[in-house]
């Protein structure tokens, strides 16, 4: 592995790193301990204290090296900007008085000449990538490693409506507003459920006004569960928790919406037929609700895109591939709640209310007949492909 030590190289306004120089680290558990050095010094101290989707420079970099599990990073501080109280298990701090380089030149003697240093004013998307990063150094650099960081978001964004609109303006609310708080990501996922209830009593009131008005307001709660979700990558805030709460309010809110429209359908004259189809659609999307938070628990995941399905054999819904997957895509983007919202404000702006609930009729009962299988599939079916 070669060192990055010209760390005056990385930045690629100037000159792009080869990516062949220094081979990629593993984000999983080896056996091999991989000496890394984080160089804190007043150098770097300009733009490690810069901001970057609403972080430092420097706290980003920590987070990125803590995914590196099979990594030992020694942070060669000169104290000329504060560290975090709390670092990641993989780090230790030490401490330098005098010429960095010697210092440098010292723990390369200590740890082998294979030692990488990387500059604490960088700023790397891939974990195992810090060779990538984008040194910050001036303004034109920290906008360059921010288009980068919101660029790399932006990967994440499955939904057909969520990458066509809602995408677009959650991330300029993210930027413009956000990313400028000091405010957790799970409070703007609950607050994008709160909303979403709003609007789905808005609904089953029953006039066109609030229909209209209240699939609205579920829209807005789309775009505020969007910033939630790129605020959370952005800052790298990703974790299991932080995915069931997400889950969990967004099913939630689809739960409350088909009852809503049933009931909306019933306040403007609709017939008891009208009412068990909504409770049919919801008991459906409860009992898929509760097999595949089964199968989060069973997986070990927090995201229902990366559980593996029998349909899929064993492939999750992010990443399926093969024979049938186009078919399999089409079904999920159909059926997610992005869609259904923009449908739902669009037919009930020209008064066709039932369309809506027989639209979510047949998404409950696709979701559900893909739980049962799940529940009666052998255990190779859902086994991760070889």
């Amino acid at each position: 592995m070669m060192s990055i030590e010209g760390v005056g190289e990385l930045n690629p306004i100037t000159r792009t790193t080869t990516p062949t120089l220094v081979p990629r680290l593993s984000v999983g558990a080896t056996t091999e301990r991989v000496p890394l050095v984080l160089r804190a010094t007043e150098v770097e101290a300009s733009g490690a204290r810069a901001r970057v989707g609403g972080m430092r420079v420097f706290d980003r970099a920590i987070r990125q090296l803590a995914k590196v599990r099979d990594a030992r990073v020694l942070i060669l501080s000169d104290d000329s900007f504060p560290l975090p109280r709390r670092l990641p298990v993989n780090m230790e701090v030490r401490h330098v008085d005098g010429d960095p380089d010697l210092a440098i030149e010292r723990l390369r003697a200590e740890l082998g000449p294979d030692t990488m240093v990387i500059p604490a004013d960088g700023v790397w998307v891939q974990a195992s990538r810090p060779d990538r990063a984008v040194r910050v150094t001036d303004a034109a650099s920290r906008r360059l490693a921010e288009e980068q960081v919101y660029a790399e978001a932006r990967r994440s964004v499955v939904g057909v409506v969520d990458r066509a609109v809602n995408h677009r303006v959650s991330t300029w609310l993210t930027r413009a507003v956000f990313a400028r708080l000091p405010i957790a990501p799970a409070m703007i996922t609950l607050l994008a459920g709160f909303v979403g209830l709003y609007g789905a009593l808005m609904i089953a009131g029953g006039s066109w006004t609030n229909v209209v008005l209240g699939f609205a307001i579920l829209q807005g709660s789309m775009l505020l569960d969007g910033c939630a979700g790129e605020l959370s990558r952005i800052r790298l805030h990703n974790s299991a928790i932080s995915a069931w709460l997400d889950t969990m309010v967004g099913d939630f809110v689809n739960v409350v919406s088909i009852l809503a429209v049933g009931s909306a359908l019933w306040h403007r004259g609709g017939t008891v037929l009208d009412m068990k189809i909504a409770l049919v659609s919801a008991a459906l999307t409860v009992f898929y609700v509760i097999v595949s938070y089964r199968e989060l628990i069973r997986q070990r995941e927090g995201d229902v895109m990366k559980l593996r399905w029998w349909f899929a054999y064993g492939q999750s819904l992010r990443a399926v591939s093969g024979a049938g997957s186009s078919q399999i895509k089409a079904v999920m983007l159909l059926g997610r709640r992005d869609v259904v919202v923009l449908l739902g404000l669009g037919l009930a702006y020209f008064d066709q209310l039932p369309i809506v609930a027989l639209y979510m009729l047949i998404i409950a009962l696709v979701r559900a007949v893909g739980a049962l299988g799940q529940l009666l599939a052998p255990s190779w079916r859902v086994r991760p492909p070889a």
